[in-house]
C-alpha cells in the first residue's frame, strides 16, 4: 500500500511541478527548456524500450507480441492527431479562452493507458528478484520524465490561450490524475488469467514510447540542425537507462 501511495504521489507531483515551473519561468527560455527536457526523456524512453522491455516481452511471449507493440505505435499516432503533438513539444495556442477538449482527452487516454502496467510491480508476474522493482521503476521513471515536460507544455498552452488560472490548474490536475487512475484500474485486472493482459498492455505502452521517442529524437529544430544541446540531452537520457540495468 505504501508503495502504491508513493507511486501515485510522484506521478501527480511531476505534473504539478511542471505547472509550477511554467509560472516561475514565464517566458524565459521556456521553449528551449521544454525541448531539451523532452529530448532527455525521449532518449530515456527509447533506451528502456529496447534494453528493458522488448527483450522481456519477447522472452515471455510469442513473437506476436510485436503486433501489440505496433498497435501501440499506431494508437499514439492516432492520439497525436487530436493532441497536436504536444507530447513532443508542439504548442499551438489560440487566445480564444476555449478549453482544448480534444487535446485533453487525447493526453488523458495516453496517460491512462501507460499507467496500467505500473500495477504489476514484477513485469510478467514473476517472482525473480532481478525483475522485482527494477523494470517497474524504469517504467515509472520513464513516465515521470516524460510527464514533466508535457505538463509544462500543457500549462504553457493553457496560459497562452487566456484560460483562467484556476481553470488551467484544474485541467492540469485532471490530466495528472489520469496515470494514477490507470494504475488503480490495472490493480483490478486478474493476474491469473490465461490471457496475458499485462504483457499486451505493456507492449502497447512500449509502442507508444517508441513513437514518442523517435519523433522527439528525429525532429529537427527551426534551422533543421541537430544541435549539440539536444544530442547531449538524448545521450544523457540513454545513459540513465543503461545505468539502471
Amino acid at each position: 500500500m505504501n508503495e502504491l501511495i508513493g507511486t501515485i504521489f510522484f506521478l501527480i507531483l511531476s505534473v504539478v511541478l511542471g505547472g509550477i515551473l511554467v509560472v516561475i519561468l514565464e517566458k524565459k527560455n521556456q521553449v528551449k527548456f521544454i525541448k531539451l527536457s523532452l529530448a532527455f526523456s525521449g532518449g530515456f524512453l527509447l533506451a528502456i524500450a529496447f534494453i528493458h522491455f522488448l527483450p522481456e516481452l519477447y522472452a515471455e511471449q510469442h513473437t506476436s507480441i510485436g503486433v501489440w507493440v505496433l498497435v501501440g505505435f499506431l494508437v499514439q499516432l492516432f492520439l497525436e492527431y487530436f493532441s497536436g503533438g504536444i507530447e513532443h513539444g508542439h504548442i499551438h495556442a489560440h487566445a480564444n479562452k476555449k478549453i482544448p477538449y480534444g487535446l485533453l482527452i487525447s493526453l488523458s487516454i495516453h496517460s491512462f493507458i501507460e499507467g496500467i502496467p505500473l500495477a504489476n510491480n514484477t513485469i510478467h508476474g514473476h517472482d525473480h528478484d532481478h525483475l522485482i522493482g527494477q523494470h517497474h521503476n524504469s517504467l515509472l521513471l520513464g513516465i515521470i520524465l516524460h510527464q514533466l515536460p508535457v505538463a509544462i507544455a500543457l500549462m504553457t498552452l493553457l496560459r497562452q490561450s487566456l484560460i483562467k488560472s484556476s481553470t488551467s490548474w484544474i485541467l492540469l490536475i485532471v490530466f495528472g490524475l489520469m496515470t494514477p487512475l490507470g494504475l488503480i484500474f490495472g490493480k483490478l485486472i486478474p493476474m491469473d488469467s490465461s490471457i496475458p493482459f499485462m504483457d499486451i498492455l505493456l507492449a502497447l505502452v512500449v509502442g507508444m514510447f517508441l513513437h514518442i521517442s523517435t519523433t522527439i529524437i528525429f525532429e529537427t529544430n527551426e534551422n533543421h540542425r541537430f544541435n549539440l544541446a539536444k544530442l547531449t540531452a538524448i545521450l544523457l537520457g540513454v545513459g540513465l537507462s543503461v545505468g539502471l540495468i
